[in-house]
């Protein structure tokens, strides 16, 4: 038994909200995309480390900013009966390519960096300074405008792609920085040490992502949710003596799913049973539970008292 307007209900809303994403994605990614090019050829022709590191990382962002929108285009096609959820779990695995991606590239601008404490070449401050200051302003605005969308804390993808941003937004700053110190000082090293500094940044950030990700695709509770506390909620529908094999996942971004089974007088008719479902729907439906799959079992049947599933051959007879 389960309830289906929940989820018909959760599915519209969850196309509505993409819409709006998909434009602010596009329009971040052309301005991301131009500007792009601009620090590649300013980088290269400066001789930059910080440069062409806020560089590749712009490319990372592009490319995040077109995964998430195939990301976006591919969750919304219609279920069926090989994808019974459809393609919405799709966007879990789009942000944790992201998350991947960001953690390689810290790896990357470290190891160039420390490359350039042994070697410091020339770099061209004056060029690095007006690109990176540019590349600043670039940043602001794009964070700002993505920073509108309303699901940019709630959908793990965009969260994402935004951080992507944030962390590009933070290179050109540590690109400036160093400028400035090479310029009055003479410290060479203030360029790779700035790289540095943007690529933990960086790594922080994409292990956050991979993180939450890893706990999706790995069907682990949702953080906000403790399962004692849902069972102590289901237990207080009256007609409902007991519930154990209890399940909370997640998806794919405000997306929460449930199954138990739950104990009950085995006199009740279907109906009534159905009744009692659909109050406990109900009551989840507050806690953010939009699918909820329950069976019932009266006091005869034969089932375990452990509130999680226990998957050993001993009690697959109970299921």
């Amino acid at each position: 038994m389960h309830n289906h307007h929940a989820e018909e209900t959760c599915h519209h809303h969850h196309i509505g909200e993409h819409s709006q994403d998909k434009k602010t994605l596009k329009v971040s990614l052309f301005i991301i995309a131009l500007y792009m090019l601009v620090e590649l050829v300013g980088g290269w022709l400066t001789n930059s480390l910080a440069l062409l590191s806020d560089a590749g990382h712009m490319f990372s962002d592009a490319l995040a900013l077109l995964l998430s929108l195939v990301a976006f285009h591919i969750s919304e096609r219609p279920v069926d009966q090989r994808q019974t959820y459809g393609y919405r779990r799709f966007e879990i695995i789009a942000a944790a390519i992201n998350g991947l991606a960001l953690v390689i590239i810290a790896v990357l601008i470290i190891y160039e960096a420390i490359g350039r404490f042994i070697h410091p070449p020339q770099i061209a401050t004056w060029g690095m300074l007006i690109i990176s200051a540019i590349g600043l302003l670039i940043n602001i605005i794009v964070a700002w405008y993505m920073h509108r969308s309303t699901e940019i804390k709630d959908n793990v993808n965009m969260h994402g792609a935004f951080l992507h941003v944030m962390g590009d937004l933070l290179g050109s700053v540590g690109a400036i920085v160093a400028a400035v110190l090479m310029m009055l000082f003479g410290w060479k090293w203030a360029d790779p040490a700035a790289s540095i500094l943007v690529a933990l940044l960086i790594a922080f950030s994409g292990y956050g992502i991979l993180k939450t990700t890893m706990r999706i695709l790995m069907e682990g509770t949702p953080d906000e949710m403790e399962l004692e506390q849902l069972s102590q909620v289901i237990l207080t529908i009256p007609g409902i003596l007991a519930v154990h094999d209890l399940h909370a996942w997640t998806i794919t971004s405000n997306m929460n799913a449930l199954s138990c089974h739950i104990v009950v007088d085995g006199n009740l008719t279907v109906s009534q049973a159905e009744e009692l479902v659909n109050e406990l729907t109900e009551q989840l439906l507050k806690h953010h539970i939009h699918h909820v799959t329950v069976q019932t079992e009266s006091s005869q049947h034969k089932h375990g008292e452990d509130l999680l599933c226990c998957h050993s051959e001993n009690h697959h007879h109970n299921h």
